[in-house]
């Protein structure tokens, strides 16, 4: 059952691919709220990467922060 911070019927792309953060899986357009999700994404195998694909970006911009800096 969904809390009711995550109730259908918020914006979204009927034909992209989220992530839910509440419930921790992939969604398909319209959904839980823009806030809970993560995306779009062009697929659903995409989606159900975002945290991966959210750890990547985040460590490759901590790596050229570190480069810039001079660190």
């Amino acid at each position: 059952m969904r809390s009711r911070a995550c109730q259908p019927g918020h914006m979204g792309d009927p034909n992209a691919w989220y992530y839910c953060l509440t419930h921790q899986t992939a969604e398909k357009g319209v959904g839980c709220r823009g806030g809970d999700r993560m995306g779009p994404y062009p697929d659903e195998a995409t989606a159900r990467r975002a945290l991966e694909l959210a750890r990547e970006r985040t460590e490759s911009e901590d790596e050229a922060d570190r480069k810039w800096k001079g660190k």
